[in-house]
């Protein structure tokens, strides 16, 4: 899976773990927004790897959690949704608006194999001081640089390089950052 191999995703391993990620963000969206130092702790148990300071808004979802690794100062509004079959890296100082979805998920084009159930997945990067605008899509095995603005409602299925900002569907550069 990691490898970006074909996978059978109804693995028993794989589903037990994709339960107990369920139940932890369960457990997080409950938490009242007063108990921010809480909330802060079972995201980063739930998180691969996450800086000190990370603030993340109900509700989220992930698929597994542990593939997750944000840096410093890592900030997320309402509704990110996480696919997290392969690994997902966000580096600091980046802040992600309401309603955002990154996936690593994918699946073959090819009906037959397809049907079969299988999937396979392509890890995300996305740089440090980051805004990832409202509404936005970063689909799999996109890599996004340093400095980047996403605006939003943008799909993103092309690398981004550093210093720039990205709008539509698909994303493409209507501003460099100087």
């Amino acid at each position: 899976m990691l490898r970006g191999e074909l996978y059978d995703p109804q693995d028993p391993t794989l589903a037990s773990d994709r339960l107990q990620a369920k139940l932890a963000i369960r457990s997080f969206n409950a938490l009242p927004e007063n108990l921010s130092e809480e909330r802060a702790k079972k995201v980063k148990a739930i998180f691969g790897s996450t800086g000190e300071k990370i603030h993340v808004e109900s509700n989220l979802r992930v698929d597994y959690g542990y593939n997750i690794h944000v840096g410093e100062n890592f900030y997320s509004n309402f509704d990110l949704t996480l696919l997290d079959v392969a690994r997902i890296e966000i580096g600091d100082n980046c802040m992600i608006a309401p309603g955002v979805h990154i996936y690593t998920a994918t699946h073959p084009v090819n009906p037959d194999e397809r049907n079969s159930g299988v999937e396979y997945a392509k890890p995300v990067k996305i740089g440090h001081n980051c805004w990832i605008g409202g509404h936005s899509v970063v689909n799999p095995g996109v890599t996004i640089g340093n400095n980047v603005v996403i605006a939003s409602g943008s799909v993103v299925t092309k690398d981004v390089p550093d210093n720039v900002v990205v709008a539509g569907v698909p994303a493409r550069v209507i501003q460099i950052i100087e």
